[in-house]
């Protein structure tokens, strides 16, 4: 059987980080069951379509999925495990910050079938969590932490945020070495990038400005180097683990190179999916999310959904079929960002053409200047390469 990986999307929020532009907010516990109940219903019309797949990843992702009640997380594992068949060791992962997962609801997650947590930490320094606007301490993370462990998790990612206003090497490298302490299987190092329509990026002049190109590059330099000596290896730009930890899911996104086997499926408002050689995104309207599902309205389709690959609720402009050139870019630069690289031989078996007979001008100058090295069949970024992977990776797309 065909493999994939499902994406459910839970657009809630205690509130609203200061730095955050993603679908998510604050809704009320009515609100979320009624998405919850819409969601399951999508889940069970769309599993006709994807009877020829096993899914190897699920993964809850928001906003905060942990905001839902435990009960609601097991309904929607309960409803894929009814339609769709799931790979008895399938990752299923739960995003959540600290403070919405006490003690007896992470039982039940674990109970529910939850086996991989992602807990957004940020920052151990709590002056940085105000400014960021999380809900949390450092101490409050501590507390969730320790209780996940105690409940039985054995699959723990921590998130962290670097180059924030105000923030040089040293408060850095001090929330690295508090985290290590814990030994999670998994870190995700971010910089900070401020988005126009965030409130950081609207009280931008009220902080401290952030660290400039370098200290950034210096501080990635460090994580490496620190994490490394703990035993984590870096196998992509922003993503260590310990051997065997790597996110499979996220793996699924990067490593679409041989595409046929790489496919992922999003349930909720404004997920994305790409099967196949088509890619849509679920209308982000709510009020249309919910009524949509609603029981007696799900087999009505009106002007404002599409007919083409599964009848997915979505905007028909963001339906779309990737050519032959896209799909080679993104062979290029999602399977780039793995610090093991990409295969030439897999490039031609997925695309029936010699990756130099496309890409020749590019690799030869990304190696010659050192931001590229080729081991083998494989061609990977070197630390250089790294530094600058936006210019190097943008040069893949083909005009």
């Amino acid at each position: 059987m065909r493999s994939i990986g499902v994406y459910l999307h839970i657009p809630f929020c205690v509130q609203k980080c200061a730095y955050c532009d993603f679908l998510s907010g604050p809704a009320t516990k009515q609100r979320q069951k009624e998405y919850v109940e819409s969601l399951l219903r999508e889940i069970a019309w769309e599993s006709k379509y994807y009877t020829e797949y096993k899914i190897q990843t699920i993964f809850f992702g928001g906003g905060t999925p942990s905001i839902l009640e435990a009960e609601e997380i097991a309904k929607i594992l309960d409803c894929v495990r009814e339609y769709y068949q799931i790979d008895a060791k399938a990752e299923v992962t739960l995003e959540m910050n600290p403070g919405t997962a006490e003690w007896d609801k992470l039982l039940k997650l674990k109970k529910a079938g939850i086996n991989r947590l992602s807990i957004g930490l940020q920052s151990a320094d709590n002056a940085e969590l105000k400014m960021l606007g999380r809900i949390h301490t450092y101490e409050d993370f501590q507390r969730t932490y320790y209780q996940a462990r105690e409940a039985g998790f054995a699959n723990i990612n921590i998130d962290l945020m670097s180059a924030l206003p105000g923030q040089h090497m040293d408060r850095w490298i001090q929330t690295l070495e508090k985290v290590l302490v814990l030994r999670p299987e998994h870190l995700s190092a971010y910089s900070l990038i401020i988005e126009e329509g965030t409130r950081l990026y609207e009280n931008r002049d009220a902080w401290a400005s952030v660290p400039d190109e370098d200290e950034d590059r210096q501080m990635y330099q460090e994580t490496k180097r620190i994490l490394a000596k703990h035993g984590y290896h870096r196998y992509e730009i922003s993503n260590y683990a310990q051997i065997g930890y790597e996110c499979r899911h996220n793996k699924i996104y990067w490593q679409r190179g041989v595409w046929h086997t790489a496919d992922f499926v999003g349930f909720g408002l404004g997920a994305s999916s790409t099967v196949g050689n088509w890619r849509w995104e679920n209308t982000v309207d709510m009020e249309w999310y919910l009524s949509v599902f609603q029981k007696q309205k799900i087999k009505q389709y009106d002007s404002r959904l599409t007919d083409s690959y599964s009848g997915k609720v979505c905007v028909k402009e963001a339906v779309t079929t990737l050519s032959f050139e896209q799909q080679m870019e993104e062979f290029m630069f999602l399977g780039l960002r793995m610090m093991e690289g990409i295969s030439k031989r897999e490039f031609a078996d997925s695309f029936g053409v010699n990756i130099d007979d496309v890409y020749k001008n590019e690799l030869q100058k990304w190696l010659q200047m050192g931001m590229m090295v080729q081991k083998g069949d494989m061609v990977m970024l070197t630390n250089a390469g790294i530094d600058v992977s936006n210019t190097v990776l943008s040069s893949f797309i083909l005009v």
